[in-house]
C-alpha cells in the first residue's frame, strides 16, 4: 500500500556491527510466534480473505527479517489457510459456504463415531479431568474474541479425541478444525461466530461432558449430532 517503502532499509544500517550468528533456537521461537500472530490475525480477520500480503510488507509489520515470515506462510499454505502467489506473496483463501459445510460433514463422519465410542469406554473420573478444558472455552467465548475462541475450542476437541489413543486421528481432526476455523474472518457469512454463537458453541461442550460422566449415552448422541450440526 502507500508508504509501505518509506520504511524500507530501516533495519539495515548497524547489522553488521553483530559478530555472533543467532542461535538457531531463536530463530525457530521467532518463527513459531509469527506462525501464532499471523493464525490470530486469520481468525480475527486482520488478514482479509482474498487479499494478497507479501513476505517482506508483513515482515515490516512485525519488526522482524522476511526468512521466519516466509517460513510461517509456507506452514500456513500447507494448511490450505492461504496459496502462494509467485513474486507476489500469499493470498488469504477465501472459503465458500459449501467448502464450510463440507469440512463440519468431513469433521462429523471422524469425530462424531469416535466420541459415541469413547462414551461408551472412558470412566467418568477421565472425563471429568476434561472440565477445565469445558470451562476455558465458556471463558473464551464470553471474551468475544474469536481467535481465543478458536484456540481454546480446538484444544477442547483435541482433548477428547486423545483418550482415542491415535495420534494421527487428533491430527487429521485438529487440521480439519483449523481449516473450518478461517473462515471466521467473516468473508461476507452473515453472523459467522458473534459473541452469543461462540457463548452457545462453548455451552454444548459443558452439557456434552455432564452427559459423558452420567454415562447417559441418548444424550450424548442427541449433543453430539447437535455440536457439529451446528458447526460453522
Amino acid at each position: 500500500g502507500p508508504g509501505e517503502g518509506s520504511a524500507r532499509g530501516e533495519h539495515t544500517h548497524g547489522e553488521p556491527v553483530l559478530p555472533r550468528p543467532r542461535p538457531a533456537v531463536r530463530r525457530s521461537s521467532v518463527r513459531g510466534q509469527i506462525l501464532a500472530a499471523l493464525r490470530t490475525a486469520l481468525v480475527t480477520g486482520d488478514l482479509r480473505p482474498g487479499e494478497v500480503y507479501s513476505g517482506p510488507v508483513l515482515a515490516e509489520r512485525f519488526g522482524v527479517s522476511a526468512t521466519p515470515v516466509r517460513e510461517a506462510m509456507q506452514q500456513l499454505a500447507q494448511e490450505g489457510a492461504v496459496e502462494v502467489v509467485p513474486n507476489r506473496g500469499f493470498r488469504v483463501v477465501e472459503r465458500s459456504p459449501r467448502e464450510l459445510a463440507e469440512l463440519a460433514e468431513v469433521r462429523a463422519l471422524i469425530e462424531v463415531p469416535v466420541m459415541l465410542r469413547l462414551a461408551r469406554t472412558v470412566p467418568p473420573e477421565r472425563w471429568a479431568g476434561l472440565r477445565p478444558l469445558a470451562e476455558a472455552t465458556v471463558r473464551a467465548a464470553s471474551s468475544g474474541c474469536r481467535a481465543t475462541y478458536a484456540d481454546a475450542d480446538r484444544a477442547f476437541h483435541s482433548a477428547v479425541l486423545a483418550l482415542a489413543g491415535n495420534q494421527q486421528l487428533v491430527g487429521v481432526a485438529e487440521e480439519l478444525h483449523r481449516r473450518a476455523q478461517w473462515p471466521l474472518v467473516g468473508g461476507g457469512a452473515p453472523g459467522g461466530g458473534t459473541r452469543a454463537e461462540l457463548i452457545a458453541d462453548a455451552h454444548e461442550h459443558t452439557a456434552l461432558l455432564d452427559a459423558l460422566i452420567a454415562g447417559d449415552l441418548d444424550v450424548v448422541r442427541a449433543l453430539v449430532g447437535e455440536h457439529f450440526n451446528g458447526a460453522e
